[in-house]
């Protein structure tokens, strides 16, 4: 269903695209906005996760540096039957992980040093997961392919002026006219934008399910993803306040006041994230989640390259970084 949603979404775009290029410039505008937006985004395609870990100062860790974060990423690719991706993390107070890359064998994977401390071993490796499922169902293709249409909206708006209005003194062929070219160029950005972002919330969700298929465990996510979020009030990053246009990548909204579940949102409202993850553990026989529940004693440190833990009920602990 989630694939369909999509699926629908894009198409939405698309005909967004089609439709403001038609109206505001004409065949020559559209190609020439369609042109420049596909140059900018081909780039982005081929560079975007080398630009997103540069931009936040990712470190990547190997087997020697970081052996039980390390490890439990390895395990969960193997299970998901993945390529080992890149290991990062980033030297962030902010708990919250992102995975990057345009297909399977081009992936990273970076977890913040707030995650890795924050988390017990269980937690991360839900989260983990949840970041290997986007790259497993290659949401960063689509995510890109969103981009595209979605910057070419934009691009065309703004040439709206420039070429509706040559057109509309030629042949005055813009059904119109220049009122409701001028609504146009405001309105089609703002549905581009949100079309956009429903895309990111539909993967988000389809992404919890094949992160919890992977690890075993869906309360593993649903405890983290209720930490998470609670810290990601408390605990500003600036670096992502200061990049807006990469919150949709990371695992929970990482920028202050977004927590809403509204058209404007990059991130399914959490409380319906958790529900799905509670109902998906039902169906495995393994319970509901509650985020009050007492904490149990802190979990020993894995011995050895830091295998994905047994099926144990999520545990409060020291992460891996610790």
């Amino acid at each position: 269903m989630s694939y369909f949603k999509t699926a629908l979404l894009l198409g939405v775009l698309t005909a967004i695209f089609v439709a403001v290029g038609y109206l505001l410039g004409g065949q020559m505008g559209m190609l020439i906005a369609f042109g420049i937006a596909l140059a900018m985004n081909l780039f982005a395609y081929w560079n975007a996760d080398k630009m997103i870990l540069r931009m936040y100062n990712a470190q990547e860790v190997d087997r020697r540096s970081a052996p039980e974060f390390y490890g439990i990423v390895e395990d969960l690719a193997n299970r998901a039957q993945l390529p080992m991706p890149r290991v990062y993390v980033i030297d962030e107070a902010q708990p919250n992980a992102f995975a990057t890359g345009r297909d399977p064998n081009h992936a990273a994977v970076a977890a913040t040093t707030g995650l890795l401390n924050m988390c017990s071993r269980e937690e991360i490796a839900g989260v983990m997961a949840h970041e290997l499922a986007h790259v497993k169902n290659r949401d960063m293709l689509i995510m890109t392919i969103t981009a595209v249409i979605a910057g070419a909206v934009g691009m065309i708006a703004q040439f709206g002026m420039f070429f509706g209005g040559s057109s509309r003194e030629n042949n005055n062929s813009n059904p119109l006219g220049a009122v409701g070219a001028i609504l146009l160029m405001i309105l089609a950005p703002i549905i581009a934008m949100i079309v956009q972002m429903a895309v990111s919330r539909t993967r988000e969700y389809a992404a919890d399910r094949e992160g919890a298929a992977i690890c075993g465990q869906p309360l593993w996510l649903a405890g983290a993803l209720a930490k998470l979020q609670n810290a990601a009030h408390r605990i500003p990053n600036q670096q992502a306040e200061a990049r807006p246009a990469t919150a949709h990548l990371f695992i929970v909204n990482p920028l202050s006041g977004q927590g809403m579940d509204n058209l404007f949102s990059t991130h399914p409202r959490m409380e319906n994230r958790i529900a799905a993850l509670e109902e998906m553990a039902a169906e495995m026989g393994r319970g509901g989640y509650s985020p009050s529940a007492p904490a149990a004693r802190p979990a020993p440190r894995a011995s050895g390259r830091g295998s994905v833990p047994s099926s144990a009920p999520p545990r409060r602990a020291r992460g891996p970084w610790s």
